[in-house]
């Protein structure tokens, strides 16, 4: 049985841990260390991590409430620490002055499970057809379309001749980069990034 002090403890390690990311980071000059910074910095520190994670993972992970999370994340983008884009129903945040618009919106495809998955197929074998996707991925021919038909609009896919990524040397720095923020395929894609990144479409 998990007692209520046992959630708190597990609350503050994880907010202590995004905190000392947050502290570490270039967000620290931006901290208004009057009153509850913990949640700030932490907050700071998990959109470091994880750049293009929307509200409610950020939210869940760090085990914050709505307005809570909501009021830090206010502050640090009314101070330039972070910005915001929509990206559909989702708001994803990002460390200010970063990243590119292409970067932005491909870290919201990255933190997506299906159009990540296809991304990451497509750098290791750029001949992967759609339906050796949809086989991978355990999703239908017809989830594999409308994914890539939305990665096409968004810049990240050319459709001209089968499937090719756009700027795969880009897509492929910010999985390694932030692959520990996302799934054990992209830790393993990592290992092979010497081998990638001479790719040349």
């Amino acid at each position: 049985m998990v007692r209520d002090g046992d959630v708190d403890e597990e609350k503050r390690a994880t907010l202590r841990r995004f905190a000392a990311l947050g502290a570490a980071s270039p967000f620290a000059r931006f901290a208004d260390y009057s009153g509850d910074s913990d949640a700030r910095d932490a907050i700071a520190g998990y959109v470091s991590a994880r750049p293009g994670t929307h509200f409610s993972q950020l939210r869940d992970d760090l085990q914050l409430g709505t307005g809570e999370a909501q009021h830090h994340l206010h502050r640090l983008e009314t101070t330039g620490a972070v910005n915001s884009r929509k990206d559909g129903d989702y708001r994803r945040y990002f460390p200010a002055d970063q990243f590119s618009e292409f970067e932005q919106v491909a870290l919201g495809y990255l933190r997506r499970s299906t159009p990540r998955g296809m991304l990451v197929a497509l750098l290791r074998d750029p001949t992967t057809t759609a339906s050796e996707l949809a086989a991978t991925l355990s999703v239908s021919r017809p989830t594999i379309s409308n994914y890539a038909a939305d990665l096409e609009a968004a810049g990240l896919l050319s459709r001209v001749d089968g499937y090719a990524v756009a700027e795969p040397e880009t897509v492929l720095t910010l999985l390694i980069r932030y692959a520990d923020s996302f799934d054990d395929d992209v830790a393993q894609l990592a290992t092979e990034a010497d081998s990638l990144l001479r790719y040349d479409p």
